[in-house]
């Protein structure tokens, strides 16, 4: 570290996030027994995501008039979906089955899912959001049962927001405490190693995207591309 006192807001370091877009939905078939997710599937409309994670509070204990330890319990993460649609392929996670072609049921069993979206990165020298991204990668996500508020058409119409607050189980991974989000910043992971997991997480010309499981998408991100 440099020596010589701090500076504040030097220009070209003044970030920012902002944005929503790039959602994808990951759903898991029978063949997924490595915790992957072999479908994908675009989500159009995505207008935010909101993260909330929990718990990690503090057991505080006392001994000889003095605060002596202390211990947090587990952290869970959650976090809500808005969006004006969701695909087809969300309906079974939200609680939804197919009677036949355009009829479902309701309450029905609700099943887990992948998500991932991407948010941008902005700074005082950039002409717009664009100087990078985070992808932010979500696994063992559930939905729960949500509002919609019909209105009539007015004056001033608008478009229905559909929300989901989601929460999730984490999962455990060599090295590391069990978790559910993983999150790569543009600005500081390998290019090669980059594109490799958005080829892995979009899809290409010849494959189909997929979110690989949690053990193996660490694997990925230390993975040297073409070395």
């Amino acid at each position: 570290m440099a020596a010589g006192p701090l500076v504040w807001d030097q220009t070209g370091e003044r970030e920012f996030e902002t944005g929503t877009s790039k959602g994808v939905l990951f759903l898991q078939t029978e063949a997924d027994t490595d915790g992957g997710y072999s479908n994908a599937v675009a989500w159009n409309g995505l207008t935010g995501v909101t993260l909330s994670p929990s718990g990690a509070e503090e057991s505080a204990f006392y001994a000889d008039n003095i605060k002596y330890a202390a211990l947090r319990s587990a952290e869970t993460f959650g976090f809500t979906i808005e969006a004006f649609q969701c695909p087809r392929e969300f309906y079974p996670c939200d609680g939804s089955a197919e009677v036949v072609a355009g009829a479902y049921v309701g309450q029905q069993e609700r099943i887990p899912f992948g998500f991932c979206y991407r948010s941008e990165i902005g700074n005082d020298t950039a002409t717009k959001s664009d100087d990078g991204y985070k992808l932010h990668i979500i696994y063992g996500a559930t939905a729960s049962p949500s509002e919609r508020a019909y209105a009539t058409i007015n004056e001033s119409p608008d478009a229905m927001t559909l929300s989901w607050e989601c929460s999730t189980t984490p999962v455990s991974v060599a090295g590391y405490k069990a978790f559910s989000e993983i999150t790569i910043d543009s600005t500081k992971i390998d290019a090669a190693v980059l594109t490799k997991i958005e080829e892995t997480l979009y899809g290409k010309e010849t494959t189909a995207g997929k979110l690989p499981s949690p053990a193996a998408m660490v694997n990925l991100l230390k993975t040297k591309v073409g070395v």
